[in-house]
């Protein structure tokens, strides 16, 4: 076990103003790894001291300087690939090779957008006898999930450099330890004294006094919505902006006519995928009627196939919460064709890859996220009540359509209330504007839209 010292604050690793710690624990086996500060008041504020102080040079270099340094990020992250996958591997328990090919590949990818974005984004525009100014918003106090630990991180902090703010980070305490690595990169990478801050520590104490701190002009959070909820109401109290990026219910909807056999098996590893900790998965599929017993028995034997080959849940706490989805699927009716209840193994905080058939639209299982490796497969009747249903949750974060015509599949799409839609499978693109509609949040991550929501708008009328 090693026990790490110090928060990354004004270029340098400082030590926490307080003695307590963070044990981090491999959630395949439940040892303790490592141990972490947990940060305080005093480490927060000092952390937002930092990055005020460095907020107006930063602000004034050249866009084509903040590209070169996101650029030398990303290089710096390419040659510690390994040691970050390693590291999510034994922190979160995602299996090495989803350690490789998303949670080290993704948030390189994304960095490299921005060192792009920042080198090319208009940040004067004129507009008739104006000229617009588009400006840093300010110190950005982000706040992260364990889920995909990195991604996350780099998902506010690439944007936020990009447009010349600086940013003080607060990551998951599950998930600590490759934040750091992210901090020595940035290190690395020339990014000056103070742009970027890391402070370890917990939620209800980092992370409530980092939204709260007057010194932050911009709360960026990922993660439940009942926590973004409390999040948005101190961010409105202070008049500052916020960025949520909360839960989803995604739909998976399979038109008749579309390949069944490939949507359904795309479907369940969408939901396994990462142990069905993505906010993003589409974790109820809509079948037709016609084709649902068929549908139903691709979709158990897909997620048969997997065994326990899927990592753990990132702690025993996630484990008992998706355990209890489960439970309450069977109470309610819903039909278990693979997985169940039973933990499949004695030592660590796994789940069987699960999935109900006869799920009915107002079953808890088809309304709630259940953030695991649960999948639900409802019937529909025609095209309106598969939008009914596919619309009839309180999110609208992700879902996927499948049709043999694609133009069938788009003008379907189009009506769904929800950010972000896969036709046929689809394929990430780093550029494309991540973010929900209804309760899933507030604003847009990645791209150009994910630059946007670091900036504020000044016009200069001649």
């Amino acid at each position: 076990m090693k026990a790490y010292d110090g928060m990354y604050i004004d270029g340098a690793w400082r030590p926490a103003a307080g003695p307590d710690v963070i044990e981090v624990v491999d959630p395949a086996d439940g040892q303790v790894i490592a141990t972490v500060p947990a940060g305080t008041v005093e480490d927060v504020d000092a952390a937002v001291r930092a990055a005020r102080a460095a907020l107006p040079a930063w602000a004034a270099t050249a866009p084509a300087e903040r590209a070169a340094r996101l650029a030398a990020l990303r290089d710096a992250l390419v040659a510690r690939q390994d040691e970050i996958a390693r590291t999510v591997t034994a922190e979160l328990g995602a299996p090495l090779k989803l350690s490789q090919t998303v949670h080290a590949a993704v948030p390189i990818a994304v960095a490299g957008s921005y060192a792009e974005l920042a080198a090319t984004y208009p940040f004067e525009e004129r507009t008739g006898n104006s000229t617009v100014l588009h400006e840093p918003v300010g110190v950005v106090g982000a706040i992260t999930p364990w889920n995909y630990p990195l991604h996350q991180i780099v998902a506010k902090a690439a944007p936020a450099l990009a447009a010349g703010c600086t940013i003080v980070v607060k990551p998951a305490e599950d998930t600590p330890l490759v934040a750091r690595l992210l901090a020595e990169a940035m290190h690395e990478a020339g990014v000056p004294a103070g742009v970027f801050n890391l402070v370890t520590g917990l939620g209800p104490v980092a992370g409530q006094a980092l939204a709260e701190h007057p010194g932050v002009d911009l709360v960026s959070f990922t993660g439940s919505t009942a926590v973004g909820r409390r999040i948005g109401a101190v961010a409105a109290a202070a008049v500052k902006k916020v960025a949520l990026e909360l839960g989803g219910k995604s739909a998976n909807v399979i038109l008749p006519g579309a390949d069944l056999a490939r949507a359904v098996n795309v479907g369940v590893a969408n939901v396994m995928s990462n142990s069905g900790q993505t906010c993003s998965a589409w974790t109820r599929m809509l079948v037709h009627r016609d084709q649902y017993d068929e549908a139903v028995e691709l979709a158990a034997a897909a997620a048969a196939k997997y065994g326990d080959r899927i990592g753990p849940l990132v702690n025993a706490t996630q484990q008992e919460r998706v355990l209890g989805y489960i439970e309450k699927g069977v109470a309610e009716g819903a039909r278990l064709v693979a997985g169940g209840p039973d933990a499949p193994r004695e030592r660590g905080c796994f789940v069987r890859p699960t999935v109900f058939a006869d799920v009915t639209p107002e079953m808890t299982i088809a309304q709630e996220e259940i953030f695991g490796p649960v999948l639900s497969v409802l019937r529909y009747e025609d095209e309106e009540d598969a939008l009914r249903i596919a619309n009839g949750t309180v999110y609208g974060l992700a879902g996927a359509v499948w049709a043999a015509d694609e133009a069938r599949a788009t003008a379907f799409a189009r009506r769904m209330e929800t950010g972000q839609v896969d036709i046929n499978g689809g394929r990430f693109n780093p550029l494309a504007p991540f973010g929900g509609y209804k309760q899933s949040g507030v604003g847009r991550e990645l791209g150009v839209h994910g630059l946007t929501e670091y900036l504020q708008t000044k016009s200069l009328q001649f």
